[in-house]
């Protein structure tokens, strides 16, 4: 009976310490992102770095670091073409990789293509490039909005809501909704992939190549589209998604058109938004946690020497 009790109070102490109670439930390794070459996250459409202190890539940067990655958030028009997003990406690239020698590129939504740009122009500064929940075949969503009679409205309310957070955000860019839906239709990306071919499938629903020059090649994405109903988010995801008919997507990219280089997986219970922890890390209790899969990558990354 005496030894019981002191085996219950043993434990009743251990529970009421905090370090040891993390400790207990955290068994990740604090070097488990420490990669070669640091993280450098690219915004997507309508994103920023940060505005009154919410960031676009919600709590992600700073659960990266705490496991020993080194990070960097980057900032480039909230909307313009590919190329002119990559040309504004390519010096903040350029002032990271003289200081680490190569970066590795994890671009969401529209931030793929460009992270791939400075893959194509500039491989010597890129260890990896990784996309998530990006359209790399085109949204059929940015196909319903280019050409169509309600484009001049789109472009003038998206180029005000641009421009703002822009302002908001410290950018200092010009916007331009008409040169994003360009780049993010059908026939838009296929342009621009025969500019930048490398890792995008040649099959309709197959994986790329896994590296080309010297940089390796990754993606993810979702197809949840109403995944928490406190996320206000999934209403104006739910009508985007009506653009795909039958098609898995996430509400703005379908799942054969997320697949660039090695495929981690194209079917998290994830929407556009759940795959950077957004609206306020509003996702889905079913699935896993977005910063997670982001620790994941990083061990990935880390474990390929990259």
């Amino acid at each position: 009976m005496k030894l019981w009790i002191k085996a219950l109070a043993l434990t009743c102490a251990f529970a009421s310490s905090a370090p040891a109670a993390a400790w207990w439930w955290n068994s990740t390794p604090s070097n488990y992102t420490d990669t070669r070459y640091p993280i450098v996250l690219v915004h997507g459409m309508f994103g920023f770095d940060s505005i009154a202190g919410v960031d676009y890539w919600y709590g992600v940067a700073e659960d990266l670091r705490r496991y020993g990655a080194d990070v960097y958030t980057t900032q480039v028009p909230a909307l313009d073409s590919t190329i002119a997003r990559g040309e504004a990406l390519l010096p903040q690239v350029q002032a990271i990789a003289a200081v680490y020698g190569k970066v590795n590129l994890v671009g969401h939504s529209h931030g793929g293509p460009t992270a791939r740009y400075i893959a194509r122009v500039r491989p010597d500064l890129v260890a990896s490039v990784t996309s998530v929940g990006s359209p790399h075949k085109g949204s059929p969503v940015a196909d319903l909005i280019y050409g169509s009679p309600a484009e001049s409205l789109a472009a003038s309310l998206g180029n005000a809501l641009g421009g703002l957070i822009d302002l908001l955000s410290g950018g200092g860019y010009n916007q331009d909704l008409r040169s994003s839906l360009w780049s993010l239709t059908t026939q838009g990306s296929n342009e621009f992939n025969n500019f930048a071919p490398a890792g995008i499938p040649t099959t309709a629903c197959g994986e790329g190549a896994h590296a080309a020059n010297g940089v390796r090649f990754y993606s993810w994405g979702g197809t949840g589209v109403l995944t928490n109903v406190l996320d206000p988010s999934d209403a104006l995801l739910g009508t985007t998604s009506l653009a795909f008919g039958f098609s898995q997507n996430d509400g703005l990219v379908g799942r054969c058109s997320n697949h660039f280089g090695k495929v981690i997986r194209d079917n998290y219970f994830m929407n556009h938004l759940d795959e950077v922890n957004q609206a306020l890390g509003l996702h889905s209790l079913f699935e896993t946690d977005p910063k997670a899969v982001f620790k994941q990558h990083a061990n990935r990354l880390k474990n390929a020497g990259l």
